[in-house]
């Protein structure tokens, strides 16, 4: 079984022991193999980074540094949004339209046979 990781799951796991609960237990649970990221999930923590960096430079940096290893260790593990992605996306908006970033992570996870892991349920 593998997992695509929503940006607020990766959030909540970068701080280590003060990580929720919850989410600690299952990263612990599950096999980093079977972990994914979408390039949305990396553009995302990338924005994050860049609005930071306009009042924190330094933690900025620091967040760059984090950002480079996550890429590296996700490296074979990071999902494009392909055409088949794309068509997913379209057919899940219908009748009702999902927030894009929520709803092209969904689609990603159903075109790759992954469990979408996130702490955003409502939007889901």
């Amino acid at each position: 079984m593998g997992y695509l990781i929503d940006t607020n799951i990766l959030s909540e796991l970068q701080k280590g022991e003060r990580a929720d609960p919850s989410v600690r237990a299952w990263y612990d649970r599950v096999e980093v193999r079977d972990l994914y990221l979408s390039v949305l999930v990396i553009g995302e923590v990338r924005q994050g980074i860049e609005r930071l960096r306009r009042r924190d430079p330094a933690q900025a940096d620091r967040l760059t540094q984090q950002l480079v290893s996550i890429k590296t260790d996700f490296a074979d593990r990071i999902l494009p949004i392909s055409m088949a992605v794309a068509e997913r996306w379209a057919r899940n908006n219908v009748p009702d339209a999902l927030p894009v970033i929520d709803g092209l992570l969904a689609a990603t996870a159903q075109v790759h046979d992954l469990t979408l892991v996130t702490r955003n349920v409502p939007a889901m």
